[in-house]
């Protein structure tokens, strides 16, 4: 949500693994997609399909991202259909960049980490967005 404002132009899909943040934040029309990690296979598998089906029905021109599972799969399948991929990787992720997030960098049009430190080729740092 904290980059919501850059996206005021534009036509704009959420998605999320928790309604109650697109209801705190004023958001309609959120898709709703299975949270699940690397220890829950069934869940991620079912994240993974949701993701699959939500992409092919939207066919977005760009996807951004913060992170985690289902996130990743959404840049997946979005790269896989032409899009535009970004990649935020999470402000956790301060010692080195998550799994997702390296999972993702050959899918990401950008790739971006919010600690200056791990900062490197392919790995832009553009400030916090905390």
């Amino acid at each position: 949500m904290l980059l919501r404002p850059a996206f005021d132009e534009g036509c704009v899909v959420f998605a999320t693994t928790n309604r109650e943040l697109a209801v705190r934040d004023g958001v309609d029309g959120v898709h709703l997609l299975p949270d699940a990690n690397r220890d829950e296979p069934m869940r991620a598998l079912a994240s993974m399909i949701a993701s699959a089906r939500l992409m092919r029905r939207v066919r977005p021109h760009v996807v951004v991202t913060t992170g985690a599972l289902p996130g990743l799969f959404c840049l997946i399948f979005g790269r896989l259909l032409g899009a535009r991929t970004i990649w935020i990787d999470s402000i956790a992720a301060s010692d080195r960049p998550s799994l997702s997030g390296a999972l993702a960098r050959p899918f990401a049009t950008r790739w971006y980490t919010q600690w200056e430190h791990l900062q490197s080729p392919g790995r832009d740092y553009e400030g916090a967005l905390l």
